[in-house]
């Protein structure tokens, strides 16, 4: 879309070089996610995905021998989604819910999914993304508006797209996506929201109060229009993506120690005890992602 705000690369997040390492085989990537309903709210509004796609080649038979021809052949790319409704119970997450599956159901879609990682291609996937943002929040609106009782409901989403060491977010809202680096967290996303006031309103509502969202699925003007960043990953290399209900009540430098945890499922489960701790405001969603190069060469 031509009204996507597009960047190559975060610019305080170094192109691989001198001194840092570039993926030289397969990914390996420890993925996982959690959600809490939390302790204030009654509902849970946010949703998550994580997917592992690829394209395979088998040989059943064949006069040729390696290297002339492979007897299998597998290149993945993984997906990560998070979003967190808005609009009220169960608006907020028929919102957050639909435009997972409206994202899922564009990409499977798509006849000719794109795995090679020349600077076009990659620039294609983004071009690709931006549509499909485009695509969900038009149908969250006329979703919102053929049905009373979801009026006003909207979303944030997240993505993030690896293919290979290539990474790809698209980003509309305040559900912020993080890289962790040599024990460094940068966030990757800026929120999309402006600073409101309010009065009586109900204590679960309160932190959402401190702002609105300019950019959200299910705002017709802007929802369709995402953030859209491309970077190259390192070995080690950790991605969170997650919902305020987190950054709203555990501290950068918390986050950036809990990832440190062994497992992603591990860093996961740290994460939102920390967040309920503290509290729990609001729902808590997190996925963490690790990667490993083991074909890495310095």
């Amino acid at each position: 879309m031509s009204d996507a705000n597009q960047h190559d690369t975060v610019d305080d997040i170094p192109v691989l070089g001198a001194g840092m390492t570039r993926a030289a085989g397969p990914v390996v990537v420890d993925a996982a996610g959690l959600t809490h309903t939390g302790k204030v709210r009654e509902t849970n509004e946010d949703n998550f995905h994580i997917a592992r796609f690829g394209r395979y080649l088998r040989t059943v038979a064949s006069s040729l021998t390696a290297p002339d021809a492979p007897d299998e052949f597998e290149q993945a790319g993984y997906g990560f989604a998070v979003a967190d409704g808005v609009g009220g119970h169960a608006a907020g997450e028929v919102a957050s819910r639909l435009a997972i599956t409206l994202l899922i159901d564009l990409i499977l879609q798509t006849p000719d999914w794109i795995f090679a990682k020349e600077p076009f291609h990659l620039e294609a996937v983004m071009g690709r993304a931006a549509q499909r943002f485009g695509r969900v929040n038009d149908a969250v609106v006329a979703e919102a508006a053929a049905r009373p009782g979801l009026r006003g409901m909207g979303t944030t989403l997240s993505l993030a797209l690896s293919l290979g060491a290539d990474l790809i977010v698209a980003h509309v809202g305040d559900s912020p996506v993080f890289l962790y680096r040599g024990g460094r967290l940068t966030r990757l996303t800026q929120d999309h929201t402006i600073p409101v006031t309010g009065f009586g309103v109900h204590p679960a509502d309160a932190a959402r109060l401190r702002v609105a969202l300019t950019h959200a699925i299910g705002i017709p003007s802007t929802g369709g229009a995402p953030d859209l960043v491309r970077l190259k990953l390192a070995d080690r290399d950790r991605l969170l993506l997650c919902t305020d209900g987190l950054t709203d009540m555990v501290g950068q430098d918390v986050i950036a120690d809990e990832l440190g945890q062994a497992s992603a499922d591990d860093a996961c489960r740290a994460l939102v005890e920390r967040a309920l701790e503290r509290g729990g405001g609001d729902n808590i969603t997190v996925v963490v992602a690790s990667y490993r190069f083991p074909g890495a060469a310095a």
